[in-house]
């Protein structure tokens, strides 16, 4: 399964060109860009899975420094601060990963 299985490529182009510029990212604007935030739990649980590039049932931090780059390979790597800001925002059991439960919560939140 693929990220375009879910979202529209025009939406995906949208939200990766919104956030270019380095430390301009912001998690809830890009997925309500992309469209995610319209999509039903077991479609964000989907996604969850595909970015969790190494199937550990976690995002960690070092692949949330590629979270965009999985949305599109030319796209840019998060900087230090964003991934910080991305994973302090989203984990809430402050175990220093994102869970497929906490993804959810933050993007349908």
């Amino acid at each position: 399964m693929s990220l375009s299985s879910v979202l529209s490529a025009d939406a995906i182009d949208s939200a990766l060109k919104d956030c270019q510029a380095p430390d301009s990212f912001n998690p809830k604007k890009f997925f309500q860009l992309c469209g995610l935030t319209k999509k039903s739990p077991q479609e964000v649980k989907n996604v969850f899975n595909i970015l969790d590039n190494d199937a550990s049932g976690f995002i960690e931090e070092e692949e949330l420094k590629f979270f965009l780059q999985r949305f599109s390979p030319g796209a840019r790597v998060l900087t230090d601060k964003e991934t910080k800001g991305f994973l302090s925002a989203a984990d809430d059991d402050s175990d220093g990963k994102i869970g497929a439960d906490e993804f959810q919560a933050m993007v349908l939140s």
